[in-house]
């Protein structure tokens, strides 16, 4: 990601951020997530249909291809705001936003799950039990059997039926950290990276694993806000009644999820197939996040 000004037709600056695919041979192979698929120009005309639909987006002034650009990718308006989960949670500038940050998540998401497929490009769709048996496979591959992440399986095969009928748009990653924030609020919604069709309760979940939270344990959805607050505004922008019973199995699914990703990080590094420091220090959290799998399933 590049930030740059640019000159407008009467010499006024216009902030701009360049999103484009990385080297081929620096690329992620994707196998953490089945639907991680979407290069950056893809994620960049979902942002646009995004905007279209309401929900906040920077907007998007053109696209990079390949062929002519060397990479995939786009080119957008550089909003002002944050996306460091730990200061969105802790500083006082952000003491107001806080205050109807949950709310405001709630109705970006429901227009998310309200957008119509049609003028979408091609996104995998994944029933619940093809999601889960993606990471059953995954957790298998590595070798390294964790007995928390075991229990975490059998409790959501048992109970896959609790998973929601609905298959709309989901966001797949939409989390503290993949949003940005200012004083005033949510201004928009980032990494659509692995954007499919599936479960929207999924999204409503994701934002509320306990991983997202940034230390403040007691305020679970993105550790700024309360679920009462994610499910009112995701309700008032259209979305249908939530049922807290399926949020909780997506929870728990979200949690065991990350868990493995983390584990997948650090066989990835030990294996040679992504050096640097960043994967073994997200590795080192599939500890905590298999505690977090137990006292949700407690």
């Amino acid at each position: 990601v590049w930030a740059f000004d640019a000159i407008g037709s009467k010499g006024r600056r216009i902030p701009l951020i360049l999103k484009r695919d990385p080297p081929a041979d620096s690329q992620d192979d994707g196998e953490d997530e089945p639907s991680h698929a979407l290069d950056r120009r893809t994620e960049g005309e979902m942002m646009r249909h995004a905007g279209d639909a309401g929900v906040p987006e920077p907007a998007v002034h053109f696209f990079l291809t390949a062929e002519e650009h060397g990479a995939a990718g786009f080119v957008a308006e550089r909003l002002e705001g944050e996306t460091l989960g730990m200061r969105i949670v802790r500083d006082e500038a952000f003491a107001g936003a806080r205050e109807r940050l949950a709310v405001q998540c709630g109705e970006a998401i429901a227009c998310i799950h309200a957008m119509a497929p049609g003028p979408l490009p091609p996104l995998i769709g994944l029933s619940p039990l093809e999601h889960l048996h993606h990471y059953r496979d995954t957790l298998d591959r590595i070798g390294d059997p964790r007995p928390g992440f075991e229990y975490g399986f059998r409790w959501l095969e048992e109970r896959i039926g609790i998973a929601g009928a609905r298959h709309t748009l989901v966001h797949g990653d939409f989390r503290n950290g993949n949003i940005i924030v200012g004083d005033d609020g949510l201004r928009a919604v980032l990494d659509w990276e692995i954007a499919h069709f599936g479960d929207p309760m999924c999204d409503l979940a994701w934002i509320s694993i306990p991983s997202w939270r940034f230390g403040r344990r007691g305020k679970p959805v993105g550790g700024f806000g309360e679920r009462e607050e994610l499910f009112a505004g995701y309700e008032a922008a259209g979305g249908p009644k939530v049922d807290p019973e399926v949020v909780h199995f997506w929870e728990v699914f979200g949690t065991l999820r990350w868990g493995v990703m983390c584990m997948s990080f650090g066989y990835r590094y030990f294996n040679g197939r992504m050096p640097g420091v960043e994967p073994p220090a997200i590795a080192r959290r599939a500890a905590e996040t298999e505690y977090d799998l137990l006292q949700l399933v407690n």
